[in-house]
């Protein structure tokens, strides 16, 4: 029986294991529940959280990334529900409001009190309202024009268990399904490049981990824009020995360049269909974690979510077909347009493209999946304690890009170092697999590094000293995640951080969001942004099981 016959052959497997242990219900009843009360880290996580709250969502780090990332905002929300449930709402909530009318969440929304040369490429790179506006680019909101890993619906269920009354109340959920639909349905409609039913990437920070060394050979084919052409706004707020070269960073705005003056086009010249496209295992994990969470917000709002699953089960199957090596026991990025590849990695028969022989995370990422074949999460498993990444022997938290490999480097961005986005998925699948005992200690690891080192934007992956920004927000968010499924050390009573409100269905309100800055202490925590948008109806509360359903076969 081959790999894929075997998965279609397993039992389904439905249950959310991205959330263990944790009760559904309001913060304020988590000490009656079993839930740790806080203490100094998860206060002081919470804290950045508020400092970094604008009125109407987070920014990852003021002043390196400050305006609104698109899986930033999903892991903030992961961790917000913990401390103010209806801060997490609006968090995804604002993010949507900017979708595109083919459905796309771009990968940021900027905020228009932000001057234009405090990050590059700045609104007037992209052109969104004028470059995007056959795709139905918002005419009122500038925003890049790629996207990036579709974490979002996954961020949505998390945030209506942490109070559903709350959720309810709002109609949280019945706003937010036909959104996540539509893009769901740009990425599996859109783009599957390769034609094998994954999506693919047109860009490397599409990906989010911009400068892995998977995408060297590919990027190899681009040519740099003139470095006279624009000046790195990075550069201010990090060591360059940190960041991604010149060189690299050239090759980033010729893609981007190509593919605004393509008007955001799928599929044709450019980007979309030339000389970039890529099918990520990390990317596409997420995707298919996301669309079993779509089919319980589907559930939860009448449907029975069954094609939901049903896609999710066989995106699995294509995954472990398309991007699976079992001789290396890992998940490798495909190269759609590698002009040396001769179908699969193995013989001269299989996908299009070539498999990309660099050791990722991004590969071990896929173990988040409790749908995966038990040979191949085994796999992963001992690929993450194997020499290559050294879990729990030469390091703590999981290095973004193998040990061993040539290009590592333990402080450049994504070329080595341990981000906590990262750890904290795969401390979701070694728990989901039953590697509980690795599960606590990466968990344990992520607490204390995250909070000996200012809640870092990554770490060197040996000694956890701190790279890139401090006060980072999915750092902070993600470590009040897992603080609150830990119940060992409660040292304090529960209180409320400055700046943050606990919603409940009680006090639950529609009014429009303010738009203004709010600081820890003052910001206007009770209110959510607008709801109008281009991808689908205001709210699908009203509607029955069929049309809901129907959006699952969309």
């Amino acid at each position: 029986m081959d790999r894929t016959a075997q998965l279609v052959a397993r039992p389904a497997q439905h249950a959310v294991a991205y959330d263990p242990g944790t009760p559904p219900g309001p913060p304020h009843l988590a000490a009656h529940l079993g839930a740790p009360r806080t203490g100094p880290a998860s206060r002081r996580a919470a804290q950045v959280l508020a400092d970094n709250w604008t009125g109407s969502s987070t920014v990852p780090s003021p002043g390196l990334y400050p305006h609104q990332w698109s899986w930033d905002s999903a892991f903030v929300a992961i961790g917000l529900r913990h401390v103010s449930p209806r801060r997490a709402q609006t968090e995804l909530e604002t993010l949507l409001d900017a979708q595109w009318g083919d459905g796309r969440v771009p990968h940021i929304v900027f905020n228009p009190s932000v001057p234009l040369d405090a990050y590059f490429p700045s609104p007037d790179f992209w052109r969104s309202s004028t470059a995007g506006r056959a795709a139905g680019a918002p005419r009122t909101v500038q925003t890049s024009g790629i996207v990036q890993p579709p974490v979002h619906a996954l961020a949505a269920w998390l945030v209506h268990r942490a109070d559903p009354g709350l959720s309810r109340a709002r109609g949280f959920l019945g706003r937010m399904y036909p959104r996540l639909a539509a893009w769901h349905r740009y990425l599996l409609h859109r783009r599957d490049l390769g034609g094998g039913g994954l999506v693919s990437v047109v860009h490397p920070w599409e990906q989010g981990m911009d400068n892995a060394p998977s995408w060297d050979a590919p990027l190899s084919r681009v040519t740099p824009a003139p470095a006279r052409s624009f000046r790195r706004a990075d550069l201010d707020h990090g060591a360059p020995e940190d960041r991604p070269t010149d060189l690299d960073y050239g090759r980033y705005v010729r893609l981007a360049a190509e593919y605004r003056d393509g008007d955001y086009r799928d599929g044709g010249t450019g980007p979309g269909g030339g000389e970039f496209a890529v099918e990520d295992p990390s990317f596409n994990a997420l995707l298919i974690a996301s669309e079993h969470a779509l089919a319980h917000i589907a559930h939860e709002l009448g449907a029975t979510g069954t094609a939901r699953h049903a896609r999710a089960e066989r995106l699995t199957a294509a995954l472990v077909e398309r991007l699976w090596d079992p001789a290396e026991e890992m998940f490798f990025c495909r190269d759609l347009h590698d002009p040396h590849g001769s179908g699969d990695r193995h013989g001269p028969r299989g996908p299009a493209g070539a498999l990309i022989p660099e050791r990722g995370v991004s590969g071990l990422v896929p173990l988040l999946l409790p749908g995966l074949p038990r040979e191949v999460a085994a796999g992963l498993v001992r690929t993450l304690r194997g020499p290559h990444f050294g879990l729990g022997t030469a390091t703590r938290l999981v290095p973004s890009y193998d040990l061993r490999g040539e290009a590592f480097d333990p402080h450049r961005y994504w070329r080595g170092p341990a981000w906590f986005n990262t750890s904290w998925l795969l401390e979701r699948g070694l728990r989901a697999h039953g590697a509980r005992a690795d599960a606590d200690a990466l968990r344990r690891a992520v607490v204390d590094v995250a909070a000996a080192s200012d809640f870092a934007e990554y770490v060197d992956p040996f000694t956890g000293e701190a790279c890139g920004a401090t006060g980072f927000s999915w750092t902070a968010a993600l470590t009040l995640d897992l603080l609150h499924d830990d119940g060992t050390t409660p040292d304090e009573p529960p209180d409320e951080p400055p700046g943050m409100t606990s919603g409940t269905a009680g006090t639950a309100s529609t009014t429009g969001t303010t738009g203004t800055t709010g600081t820890a202490g003052t910001a206007a925590l009770g209110t959510t942004s607008g709801t109008g948008g281009t991808a689908g109806p205001d709210s699908a509360a009203g509607a029955d099981a069929t049309a809901i359903e129907g959006g699952d076969r969309g």
